[in-house]
């Protein structure tokens, strides 16, 4: 299915795109809020400035696609592929990320207060300036990413993977609540499985 038939059949009610190959299609600017694109490949696709309110992409493919301030609120994102993918100034507020990679994501000045991030993979994400206020971590990994700037008000970091206690003070500087558990203690766990 192109770009134009997707186009066309939503304008037309209908909702369920799943398991439709968009790779690489042109998608900038176009209305799909509510539209189930379960499984989608969105692989480098362009959804620049979309809106994707309420849509659900579980386990989806977006590898290298660009989100640049699409509007994500709410939409289900959980399992979905989004290595690489460029999410600056996106709107992911309440959103479902839970077991996600976002492996080299750029999330700068994205908005992902009330998200779900519970095992997603954010290894080497960029979150400058991102809002994570309220935003779930649970067992998710964050070596290497950029959080310079976040607002981390509330946000509950527990059994997180890949962080320094360096950066755990940094964090808890920014307003993350991490859990009891010592994190270098889970590390230590997680390595001695591989």
């Amino acid at each position: 299915m192109n770009a134009e038939e997707l186009l066309n059949r939503y304008a037309a009610g209908e909702r369920n795109f799943r398991d439709t190959d968009l790779f690489r299609a042109e998608l900038s600017n176009v209305n799909l809020s509510g539209a189930n694109l379960f499984r989608a490949n969105l692989f480098r696709a362009n959804l620049f400035r979309a809106n994707l309110l309420g849509v659900s992409l579980f386990n989806s493919t977006l590898i290298g696609a660009n989100l640049y301030c699409a509007n994500l609120s709410g939409a289900d994102l959980s399992g979905a592929n989004l290595t690489r993918a460029d999410l600056t100034g996106a709107d992911l507020s309440g959103a479902d990320l839970s077991g996600a990679d976002l492996s080299g994501a750029i999330l700068t000045h994205a908005n992902l207060s009330y998200a779900d991030l519970t095992r997603a993979n954010l290894m080497r994400a960029e979150l400058v300036d991102a809002a994570l206020s309220h935003a779930k971590f649970q067992g998710a990994n964050l070596k290497g990413a950029n959080f310079a700037g976040a607002l981390l008000q509330n946000a509950k970091l527990t059994q997180i993977i890949g962080l320094t206690p360096a950066r755990i003070l940094e964090l808890k500087e920014q307003g993350a609540i991490f859990d009891a558990a010592p994190t270098a203690e889970v590390n230590s766990k997680v390595g001695s499985r591989e």
